[in-house]
This record gives C-alpha cells, structure tokens and sequence, in this order.
C-alpha cells in the first residue's frame, strides 16, 4: 500500500476534525479513503449516464470490435 502527502486547506482540515470527532471516521487516513472510493463511484456513475445519452441519442457502434479499433486509430 502506498502513502501519499497532500496538502490541504484550513477549512478541509476542519472538516476531517469535525468527522473524527463526530466518531464519522476511525482516522484520518479512513476518512480520504472513503472519499476516494466515492468519487471513484460518483465517476463511474456519470460514464453509465453518458453512454446511456450517446445510446439515447444514437451515437452507438455495432460490429466486430476488432475491426472498429482500427477503424478509430
């Protein structure tokens, strides 16, 4: 597992306080973990969304995805 430093500002540092104290959070590092994971899920929820409006609005490709990938390389 790797470690990272990332600095923050005063008002994020008060937020991770404020959910430590709160028992929100067993740390720090718990805590931006947790927030990792969400915006992982919060971007993989917005590609879902759109490729549902690229179906919707036709902009699809049927075919041999081989023959696809050379087509758009």
């Amino acid at each position: 597992m790797a470690t990272i430093t990332v600095p923050i500002n005063k008002d994020l540092e008060h937020f991770i306080d404020e959910e430590l104290s709160h028992g929100e959070s067993e740390s720090k590092a718990h805590l931006v973990r947790y927030a990792l994971e969400r915006l992982r899920e919060e971007r993989a929820f917005l590609r879902i969304e759109e490729a549902k409006r690229d179906v919707k609005e036709g902009r699809i490709y049927k075919g041999n995805l081989k023959i696809l990938l050379k087509k758009f390389r």
